[in-house]
């Protein structure tokens, strides 16, 4: 091994052995924290498991059992789908999280991100203390993690995938590692071990000819890059783009109407830079630098992607008359810089032959632009549907300005009255209902002290509850109950969405409650 060219070069390897569960759990934090959990895909036409969390491993459960057997094992197991993609997104969101510490860094999927630390350790009191800070930040955020450093990063990747850690002797560790470690093909590892060669160290004592005429070239590069002789490059992350313009000054501006011309000087020329790109910015932030150090930043966002300087600087108007601390220049500022922050694509339109065609889209956005910025990003929002049959969770507030570009909404059938109403009580309002046992349709309720008499019914629509997520109990507790679903007319016409929570055979006295109210 090369002495010189090891102590050279350092790759931190981090290896998340529980990333699928985990990042189910943050994502979804209803979920039973409490409970064991597996994530099952279907391989051949049957339902395996794909991953498993630690709890689920510690009670003998493994991923590669079919769901059946895991669930004879472990009756209590939660079990979810399967996300390559999100998994995938979820480890390039920790890889961007990791560039604090060196902008070397790459992902490794499925589970892993290498870091090169070369001549950046000691920034964070040396290579032990920065596997406390990462392991004490990927902690922090729900990460089971087991990190390890080397000279190359595949003996790096191996040692906190196999070694115990910590590692007191690295070379003696890599060598007594199962031959797993390598990295190989199934087909190959499983021939090394018939041939009774079980770890690293045993591979290395055979001549690489006879290694490699046995079972390939690969196994005699992956052995070297295991040994730290031979280096692989990294792919690193690529830096996040961002547009920055900046005016220095070589006597402080303090005038209004100067920092607002310089101002527009930037903003038209980030304009000819997006065009370049077909780009449009959603976040612009403005940072005033007074000549005492003092800085004082700005920053607005866009519902769809813009570079019309005009609409940028109006909204920055906006936000500067909603200050509560009135901007102060001092002596001065300067220097000003604007960030575009993030940008989406924005191609030319062809507009219609009578009117423009997105006129009332773009209305739309400049109103939710404009009152985003005065109110707040959270002060308005905007309902998305959601993928859920549950009511409640059929659609999901977010701000308004932050949100993609409405989706559709299922139309209703023509002719048919309205399957939901319009009104949705949060949390539905338990009433008292005379109903016939065990399923009929309710005949009266009280609600808020009034007595309705039903006249006409439809129903019931059975909408089954979430089984992952079954506590049992009263509203909201219950979650995983069956709902039976009715819409009733009183006598006096006004209609009403009704439910009861729980079959008989679920619960010995479901509840009702009013879920809403039709128009």
């Amino acid at each position: 091994m090369n002495e010189v060219f090891s102590a050279k070069r350092r790759i931190l390897a981090l290896w998340f052995p529980f990333l699928p569960a985990d990042r189910l759990r943050k994502e979804e934090p209803d979920t039973r924290p409490d409970a064991p959990l597996a994530l099952v895909e279907k391989v051949r036409g049957a339902l395996r498991l794909g991953a498993v969390d630690a709890r689920a491993l510690a009670l003998g459960v493994t991923a590669g059992l079919t769901l059946a057997d895991a669930r004879v094992r472990l009756p209590e197991l939660i079990v979810a789908d399967m996300d390559p993609a999100a998994d995938r997104h979820w480890l390039d969101r920790l890889g961007r999280h990791c560039v604090r510490w060196s902008p070397l860094t790459a992902v490794a999927p499925p589970d892993g991100i290498v870091i090169d630390i070369s001549g950046c350790a000691h920034l964070f009191g040396g290579e032990e203390g920065l596997m406390a800070a990462v392991e004490d930040e990927m902690t922090a955020r729900g990460m089971t993690i087991r990190c390890a450093a080397s000279a190359t990063a595949e003996a790096a990747q191996a040692l906190a995938r196999y070694a115990p850690l910590p590692v007191a002797d690295e070379a003696s560790a890599l060598r007594a590692l199962p031959v797993a470690a390598l990295g190989l093909e199934a087909d190959a590892t499983q021939a090394l071990l018939r041939a009774g060669l079980k770890t690293v160290g045993d591979v290395a004592r055979r001549p690489a000819a006879t290694i490699a005429g046995r079972f390939g070239m690969g196994a005699v590069t992956a052995l070297r890059c295991l040994l730290e002789e031979e280096q692989s490059p990294l792919n690193p992350l690529p830096p996040p783009v961002s547009y920055r313009f900046e005016r220095r000054f070589a006597e402080p501006i303090g005038h209004s109407d100067a920092v607002a011309a310089c101002f527009l000087e930037l903003l038209n020329e980030a304009r000819l830079i997006l065009e370049e790109k077909d780009l449009g910015g959603r976040h612009f932030r403005l940072t005033l630098c007074r000549s005492d150090g003092v800085r004082r930043h700005l920053a607005i966002e866009t519902g769809l992607p813009t570079r019309d300087p005009a609409l940028v600087l109006r909204l920055f108007d906006e936000r500067i008359e909603t200050l509560t601390d009135p901007l102060d220049p001092g002596f001065g500022y300067d220097s000003i810089l604007l960030a575009i922050l993030s940008t989406e694509p924005l191609t030319a339109a062809q507009p219609a032959l009578v009117g423009d065609a997105g006129e009332d889209e773009h209305a739309l956005a400049a109103l939710i632009d404009r009152l985003s910025t005065r109110l707040g990003a959270e002060s308005l929002v905007r309902l998305a549907p959601q993928d859920n049959h549950i009511p409640e969770q059929a659609q999901l507030a977010l701000p308004a300005i932050r949100t993609p570009a409405p989706i559709p909404w299922p139309a209703a059938p023509a002719d048919e009255p309205p399957m939901r109403p319009l009104f949705l009580f949060d949390p539905p309002q338990p009433v008292e209902v005379i109903a016939q046992v065990p399923d009929g349709p309710p005949h009266r309720f009280r609600w808020r002290r009034t007595l309705h008499e039903v006249r006409l019914y439809e129903g019931p629509e059975r909408i089954a509850g979430e089984w992952w997520r079954r506590k049992g109990g009263e509203y909201p507790g219950g979650a995983g109950l069956t709902r039976d679903y009715y819409r009733v007319e009183d006598v006096r016409g006004r209609r009403f969405w009704i439910f009861r929570h729980g079959l008989y055979d679920e619960k010995p006295d479901p509840r009702w409650y009013l879920h809403g109210l039709f128009a």
